[in-house]
């Protein structure tokens, strides 16, 4: 059975490996649905506000009003030394590689997986009228291409 989710949060990021637009400094409001294999057990099967417990404040620690950055990105250490300059601190969601839809999917795809839910897909919708579909297919195979150099981190500048 799937149990089906929509959650909403705002974040900055850039692709700074692409030559067009998408290279400048940019936000979206993201949606995120997920979609949960369950199980039935009895009358009910899952209450949807225990996905909710779990995803809501995910999301608002790691990623919503939060900007998404390549740690291989020039701007990353030049946003470091800003924080160290001014004692400022930013929310920023560390990626070992572009911050493109497809590796924010594979992201929230391991994060939701490692709280203890089963996934068949989440899409992932970086604008009104573009939507990613992640299938656990996917994730399997982006996770034997990734192992030797992407972890998920979250991170947030020190003062």
């Amino acid at each position: 059975m799937i149990i089906q989710k929509e959650y909403k949060f705002y974040a900055a990021h850039r692709n700074e490996t692409l030559k067009d637009k998408c290279s400048n400094l940019h936000g979206h409001r993201y949606g995120l649905r997920c979609f949960f294999e369950v199980e039935r057990d009895g009358d009910i099967s899952t209450l949807f506000g225990e996905f909710d417990e779990k995803v809501e404040p995910w999301l608002k620690q790691n990623y919503d009003h939060g900007m998404l950055i390549n740690v291989n990105d020039p701007l990353y250490e030049t946003l470091k030394d800003h924080c160290r300059r001014t004692g400022e601190n930013f929310r920023l969601k560390l990626f070992d590689g572009p911050t493109s839809v497809e590796n924010l999917a594979w992201m929230m795809f391991t994060e939701i997986t490692a709280m203890g839910f089963r996934l068949s897909h989440i899409e992932v919708r970086e604008t009104d009228t573009s939507v990613i579909s992640y299938t656990r297919e996917d994730w399997i195979r982006d996770n034997r291409h990734f192992a030797a150099s992407r972890s998920p981190e979250v991170g947030v500048l020190p003062a």
